[in-house]
């Protein structure tokens, strides 16, 4: 009989969902230890683990001598890329990359939705109870409908939404670091994402942002935060969308230069945004970005769902399949890309 493989899981899971991960896997040896601190882990549990889930709590490399793999839980991993424990050459990280895609295309959909069809203005409105004379000037739409949209990021979020958006009949251009590539052979639920780059019109390098954002009434940003991407969407990229375009970020904090933003939207270069993500985070009470009526704020909260964890475990088990198999798993982490 194969020797026990000892997992660590820091995730705060339901009994039911790691009876059915040791169900499915009865050579795990599963301890469950929910926590947010390092420190609060035993010392002998770090000393014999091998497979760490977890969100962030990570071990400094001579307290888990055993450990191979660490499952995040999260898809991104621009916080815990710089850990000791995952520069060691015979440790391998992977992402929950694709496992939220679904509900953050939701999400960024509602926010195109909301921005195009003048929602915030509409509550404005509603707090004031005032029936405006001239509604029917004030709240024309930009519809989705028909309209082009700009993603910059290719990636399992990118993807699905570029799969939802095409029931609306847009136009999708892309963004992709390898534009000659469009395929993906990441980690696809099925039924979801474009894993043969079916649903793009055309595919930019990030080079060419600029004559793509020219082209859009709306932009999503769903890039991860490397040192390649930060700050990557500035004053100059801003500058070449439309005073009629809407700009959508559910990538990372510091990707888009957010004084650019706050100037280009007081100046009414671009029409609106809706921000997720802030490269201050909780978003300072005096930022300017409060207080802008052609902004949509939500708190970091894209990637959230009832269901996070039931698809968080599911892509688990697929990647615990191929480290069984010795196979590779989806979505390691490159240390040198940061994603």
């Amino acid at each position: 009989m194969s020797e026990p493989i000892e997992v660590l899981i820091t995730v705060d899971f339901k009994e039911n969902q790691i009876q059915g991960l040791q169900e499915a896997f009865p050579r795990l040896n599963v301890t469950l230890h929910p926590t947010r601190h390092t420190e609060e882990i035993p010392a002998e549990i770090w000393e014999n683990a091998e497979v760490l889930y977890t969100l962030s709590v990570l071990p400094e490399p001579e307290q888990a001598p055993k450990l191979r793999w660490v499952q995040f839980h999260s898809a991104g991993v621009d916080k815990q890329i710089s850990a000791p424990i995952l520069k060691k050459s015979d440790v391998v990280a992977t992402s929950l990359s694709g496992a939220n895609a679904q509900q953050v295309a939701e999400h960024v959909i509602a926010m195109m939705l909301a921005l195009g069809h003048k929602i915030p203005t509409a509550l404005a409105h509603q707090g004031r109870h005032e029936w405006s004379a001239d509604r029917f000037k004030l709240f024309v739409p930009r519809e989705l409908y028909g309209s082009t949209v700009g993603i910059v990021g290719y990636g399992s979020i990118g993807r699905q939404l570029a799969r939802l958006l095409h029931h609306f009949e847009v136009k999708v251009l892309a963004t992709k670091q390898n534009a000659m590539q469009p395929e993906d052979d990441g980690y696809t639920p099925a039924e979801h994402g474009d894993p043969k780059g079916d649903y793009f019109e055309r595919l930019y390098p990030p080079q060419a942002l600029g004559s793509m954002f020219a082209e859009c009434d709306f932009v999503a940003v769903t890039v991860p935060l490397t040192d390649t991407t930060r700050g990557m969407i500035g004053a100059k990229q801003l500058d070449a969308m439309k005073s009629s375009a809407f700009l959508i970020d559910v990538s990372r904090g510091g990707v888009v230069d957010q004084q650019a933003l706050v100037s280009a939207l007081e100046e009414r270069k671009i029409a609106g945004a809706a921000l997720d993500v802030f490269a201050e985070e909780p978003l300072p009470t005096d930022s300017p970005l409060w207080e802008l009526r052609n902004v949509i704020i939500t708190p970091h909260i894209a990637g959230g769902s009832y269901h996070y964890n039931d698809r968080a475990l599911t892509l688990f088990k697929e990647n615990m399949q191929r480290y069984l198999d010795k196979t590779p798993l989806f979505n390691q982490v490159n240390i040198q890309k940061g994603y």
